[in-house]
């Protein structure tokens, strides 16, 4: 599925459910919420947590859910910003390219 079919998809899903009328700082504020789950599959995946300090670890299982929530909260605000997100990551693709060089020539 390409891009723009994915926003179409999720544009009419959140219409039909009148999601589209929450503001982009609600969105924002559960995109971070989302982040902070994925974080915490990192934080557990490193060590730095785990279950004899306490903590409950997230099930495996969940992380690529939780990707996927954070990529649909990213399109829901462009949707409400109306950004073009392949437009937008095509011209920044080509100013990184410009600006960072391929590794061979750090060495």
């Amino acid at each position: 599925m390409e891009l723009n079919e994915i926003i179409s998809t999720l544009k009419l899903f959140l219409e039909e459910r009148n999601w589209l009328k929450y503001s982009p700082n609600d969105v924002f504020i559960h995109l971070v919420e989302e982040l902070g789950e994925i974080g915490k599959h990192l934080i557990f995946a490193s060590g730095y947590k785990n279950e004899e300090q306490g903590h409950q670890k997230p099930q495996s299982k969940e992380l690529s859910r939780e990707f996927a929530q954070v990529f649909t909260l990213l399109l829901q605000l462009c949707i409400l910003h109306d950004i073009d997100l392949e437009e937008a990551w095509v011209k920044e693709m080509d100013i990184m390219r410009e600006r960072f060089s391929p590794i061979d020539n750090y060495k």
